[in-house]
């Protein structure tokens, strides 16, 4: 009987479930844009929409609609915050919750201005997760988050990651003064 009690206080210990770090920041990064960028955007829109009118693309324009939409009120309608927590067992964003074997390593990266913690998912989907850091400094977060995962300085950007960036360096659809 007394072993049992042992035996269950033990489990107890090790299923304990500490927060080592809780925050709330934006749940993207969010700059505020200009006239012109929504200009830029309708007319690029345009024109890809009469070159597929030209070759009766109708499933391919609204699709190219679509697209537009969303970027005008993703870059419009400022982010929410979100309740970010790492715990001795996983990462929590909001109501979901990714144990540690769930992860693959993490690194940072400085985006719209905003620092961010990106975490490498081991299964597909989602693949990333992009906390905004908020008021945390890269150092805190990577000295609780290298305890459990493996800290990449540098990762090599994606074929498409640096296609984006080309575009956006060399046909900025605003300018920033």
């Amino acid at each position: 009987m007394e072993k049992d009690a042992q035996n269950s206080n033990v489990e107890n210990q090790t299923r304990d479930v500490r927060t080592l770090l809780s925050w709330s920041a934006p749940g993207r990064p969010y700059r505020a844009r200009g006239k012109q960028f929504y200009l830029s955007i309708l007319l690029i829109v345009l024109f890809v929409e009469a070159i597929l009118f030209l070759f009766s693309e109708y499933q391919l324009m609204v699709v190219v609609l679509a697209l537009a939409f969303l970027s005008v009120v993703l870059s419009s309608v400022p982010p929410k915050n979100f309740h970010y927590k790492i715990t001795t067992e996983g990462v929590k964003v909001e109501d979901y919750f990714y144990i540690w074997s769930e992860l693959y390593d993490f690194f940072f990266k400085r985006i719209e201005g905003t620092d961010v913690l990106i975490i490498r998912t081991e299964a597909f989907l989602p693949g990333e997760l992009k906390l905004s850091l908020g008021v945390l400094t890269r150092d805190h977060v990577r000295q609780t988050v290298v305890n459990y995962l493996p800290y990449r300085e540098f990762v090599k950007p994606t074929f498409m990651e640096n296609a984006a960036d080309w575009l956006s360096r060399n046909f900025p659809l605003e300018n920033l003064h």
